[in-house]
């Protein structure tokens, strides 16, 4: 099953909470607490999101956190690579030579190809997006043609 880590999720919910108020700076304890999250998965989650630029840190009896640019100009696919690293279906989607098959493999275009159009979905959705209320229940449909071999 392809699936983001925990990890991964909660960082989502803590990016809304902080879109969710733009203005605030808000510490790792409310954060949690907002979030509905321990406050040491806070504090683990803040860590990478700070590390990429999603969010900046400030120090003193006001600090806490904020977004380090507007919801919108976030998207999940940095999200998930802040998280997990450089988003790929497989380890050839992204690295050569990590596969011993590599050179006689038939299908590695496709999950090439698979893995540019998942980074494109996650890409195309801000994290301003993700507080907006879900769509028509009615599943939409990713027309994703797969490579000739």
């Amino acid at each position: 099953m392809l699936r983001v880590t925990r990890l991964t999720d909660y960082a989502t919910v803590v990016l809304t909470v902080l879109a969710a108020r733009p203005e605030a700076v808000l510490s790792a304890p409310e954060l949690a607490e907002r979030a509905g999250l321990e406050a040491p998965t806070v504090a683990k989650v803040l860590k990478p999101l700070a590390a990429a630029g999603l969010v900046a840190g400030f120090r003193g009896a006001n600090g806490g956190y904020r977004l380090a640019r507007p919801a919108a100009d976030i998207t999940l696919v940095e999200i998930v690579e802040a998280m997990e690293g450089p988003l790929a279906m497989t380890e050839c989607s992204v690295h050569n030579g990590q596969c011993g098959i590599e050179h006689s493999c038939g299908v590695r275009a496709n999950w090439r190809r698979i893995n540019d159009v998942v980074a494109d979905a996650l890409g195309n959705v801000s994290l301003a997006q993700m507080l907006e209320p879900p769509p028509h229940p009615a599943r939409r449909r990713i027309d994703a043609r797969l490579a000739q071999a």
